[in-house]
């Protein structure tokens, strides 16, 4: 199989990296939407991020992804065994799982083989695609194209961690924890509401407009479809390092209080911007924390709010007819006014 295009070798992508290592870091954020023109590099970013992060420990010929400790969940593999006759610990990388437009709701959340146990008296489970992304990264593009019954799936799963399998009398459960990345054209349909708020960060890709961005990109692209593995060793200790760094925000970010002075500045933006619910204000903490740990600091900074905040803010926004503004637009003036008020 080719290598993944190194995530460090991406040109003028910049928030699309910024928040899918937010979500490496916390991946409670609730993941990414990624909306924008075709052929802007969303898969391969995805990709690429999850080439670079650290493998994941595993018992040999699990099909849940399950953690070592089981996570006390019925797997033909890891369960039934005594502590001796476990099948052995192996790493295995990240996983990054594609969820068709076509594909049907057994063959996302798994489904029971009848045929076998009608043959056998046995009860088989085929897992799905959402067995195969725990602990991973659950990747759907055209997701403003997904059809509904599916999307449901989604939410409830989303929400819950766990996938509730219940088929001709039997019912079965397991872990399904993803990182749902969702990218999509916005003038080929929008997303429901209800999941377009399951998305903790969205950001806006377009074609890059720089003569110099978009010469190094086909430089790269050219380099890298010649020769795959001659351009990630290029790229090897830029992805190394940025690897390190991750790990260590992840070490840091429980230690990186939220003190009353963040929490004010967040409300009073999301106050400002009249923003639906509280889940943007509680999105907006967390990435801010995740920025902040990834940059090495103590406490979350204003410069910190304010650089996540278009990403954690954009898709929350009531339109408003008297404002002809986009939403980054109005989430820019709210951050001009807040640093103004800060800074006085």
């Amino acid at each position: 199989m080719k290598q993944p295009y190194p995530f460090s070798a991406l040109v003028a992508q910049e928030e699309v990296v910024t928040s899918l290592v937010l979500t490496a870091i916390d991946p409670t954020l609730g993941g990414v939407l990624i909306l924008g023109d075709r052929g802007t590099g969303k898969s391969t970013a995805v990709r690429g991020l999850a080439a670079l992060l650290p493998s994941m420990t595993a018992r040999s010929g699990c099909q849940y992804n399950l953690s070592v400790d089981r996570d006390d969940w019925a797997c033909p593999c890891c369960n039934g065994h005594s502590e001796s006759t476990l099948p052995e610990l192996i790493n295995v990388p990240v996983p990054v799982v594609d969820l068709p437009l076509g594909a049907t709701e057994d063959r996302v959340v798994g489904a029971f083989d009848i045929e076998h146990a009608l043959r056998t008296g046995e009860k088989q489970f085929e897992p799905g695609l959402l067995a195969k992304a725990h602990r991973g990264y659950l990747y759907v593009d055209e997701v403003n194209l997904l059809e509904d019954h599916i999307v449901d799936v989604l939410l409830d799963v989303s929400a819950s961690g766990v996938n509730v399998v219940e088929r001709d009398g039997i019912s079965l459960a397991h872990p399904s924890r993803f990182v749902l990345i969702g990218s999509g054209n916005p003038e080929e349909g929008e997303l429901r509401p209800q999941l377009l708020d399951r998305f903790g960060l969205s950001v806006e890709v377009s074609t890059p407009k720089s003569l110099d961005d978009r010469m190094e990109i086909v430089l790269r692209r050219d380099e890298y479809d010649r020769d795959a593995a001659a351009f990630a060793e290029q790229w090897r200790s830029a992805d190394s390092a940025l690897c390190d760094q991750i790990s260590a925000a992840r070490e840091a970010l429980s230690e990186i209080p939220l003190t009353k002075e963040t929490r004010e500045i967040v409300a009073k933006l999301c106050l400002d911007l009249n923003t639906d619910g509280l889940r943007g204000d509680i999105t907006l903490l967390r990435a801010a924390r995740a920025l902040a740990a990834l940059n090495g600091a103590s406490e979350v900074s204003v410069e910190d709010v304010c650089a996540v905040a278009p990403s954690a803010l954009r898709h929350r926004l009531r339109r408003d007819p008297l404002d002809e503004a986009g939403s980054s637009a109005r989430i820019l003036r709210a951050i001009t006014s807040l640093s103004d008020q800060h800074a006085a």
